[in-house]
């Protein structure tokens, strides 16, 4: 059974690591908050002060941080990971970054020889909590395979993408399709309640037909209580439509929607909602008619 280190225990990573523990993996963890592991170490994992040790400890690392300064600083920064990689280790990015970071990230990491996979995944909290996440691997076909074990403990299925950096690309082309679902779920709320529907009524429709699916099945009480706990916080879909639109500035892609799907969570973020459910949009539209 591998060693495995995870670094970052967020929303997504907490639940991440403990799915690892409970398929028997021997886990190492650290998080730049302390307190965040204890729940981890309750459960068997072995807590660090830093990555570095991680990366001594553990044959596969995983990091599963906000975006690439965070990225920069366990890897590279005081106490960082790189000296301790080697060609024995694999380091799986799960992180939502762009591709071109992602490729960037593999040429600094070449030296080592280290296996390095980039493998964000589809899904929030709840998928997270479920072990029911889809994981999007960019890497060598064979290396990917090496890990598959260490990445189902933390999803249903891994999809292999291609090289290096397009399960970057790929996180990118889901994401987009969410930040528009999700600004169109709010819109068509909104819409409806001016024209002088209620929520429960639309919902109701909307899980009747086809147009139905899970996203919008995990939104239904954040909309009806107004209660935008974080599922998948509104500041980290903005962050993800930056990369989406920086993407297709390099790629020469046309992405109307997704475009102003972003100035309006970009709204969102300036009003003081970023750390709520990215369905906090909805209040976006709110705040543009009081």
């Amino acid at each position: 059974m591998k060693k495995v280190g995870f670094i970052g225990l967020g929303i997504m990573g907490i639940p991440m690591s403990l799915n690892i523990l409970k398929k028997g993996f021997e886990l190492t963890v650290y998080n730049r908050t302390f307190a965040k592991t204890i729940g981890l170490t309750q459960a068997g994992a072995k807590a660090v002060k830093t990555p570095l040790e991680v990366a001594q400890e553990s044959e596969v690392i995983i990091t599963m941080l906000t975006g690439p300064e965070a990225i920069d600083q366990v890897i590279f920064g005081k106490e960082g990971l790189f000296s301790a990689l080697t060609d024995q280790k694999y380091l799986i990015n799960m992180s939502s970054v762009s591709p071109t970071y992602t490729k960037e990230l593999a040429q600094k990491l070449e030296p080592t020889g280290v296996k390095f996979i980039d493998a964000p995944v589809s899904g929030s909290k709840k998928p997270a909590e479920d072990g029911q996440l889809v994981i999007l691997a960019g890497g060598k076909e064979e290396e990917v395979k090496g890990v598959e074990d260490v990445l189902l403990a933390m999803g249903k299925k891994v999809v292999y993408c291609g090289p290096v950096g397009q399960g970057s690309m790929m996180k990118m082309a889901i994401n987009l399709l969410l930040g528009v679902m999700m600004a169109g779920m709010a819109e068509m709320i909104h819409f409806g309640q001016k024209g002088g529907l209620s929520k429960e009524t639309m919902l109701e429709v909307l899980y009747s037909g086809a147009l139905n699916c899970l996203l919008f099945q995990l939104k239904k009480d954040l909309f009806l209580e107004e209660n935008f706990t974080p599922q998948f916080p509104l500041k980290h879909m903005s962050k993800d439509l930056r990369f989406v639109f920086q993407t297709a500035q390099e790629t020469g892609a046309v992405i109307p929607e997704a475009t102003t799907a972003l100035q309006f969570f970009r709204i969102g973020e300036e009003n003081g909602w970023g750390d709520e459910d990215f369905a906090a949009v909805y209040k976006v539209l709110q705040k543009m008619i009081s």
